[in-house]
């Protein structure tokens, strides 16, 4: 389970890639993807310049492999890319 800070409405206000969306990225998953592709779901330059096709990946479910992400940390990830991607 993730502890994230959040507003008083229950959402993180500015979600930030260090902070917010690195954590959400499991170890093994970033592991299989960088030795797959190169690409390091841990770095947030892989991650910024793909974050529209992995948003689409995560929302119809094809990422993870193992499993749909629950619905808040979707909404999350868009709200990280909504907000300019913050580092």
């Amino acid at each position: 389970m993730r502890l994230v800070a959040s507003t008083s409405g229950g959402e993180i206000a500015s979600p930030s890639f260090d902070a917010d969306i690195k954590p959400l990225f499991r170890v093994r998953d970033a592991a299989v993807m960088k030795a797959i592709s190169g690409f390091d779901l841990h770095v947030y330059e892989d991650v910024a310049k793909a974050a529209d096709r992995i948003l689409a990946r995560l929302e119809d479910g094809t990422m993870p492999c193992d499993g749909e992400w629950p619905e808040t940390d979707i909404a999350l990830f868009k709200r990280w890319i909504d907000a300019g991607k913050p580092a």
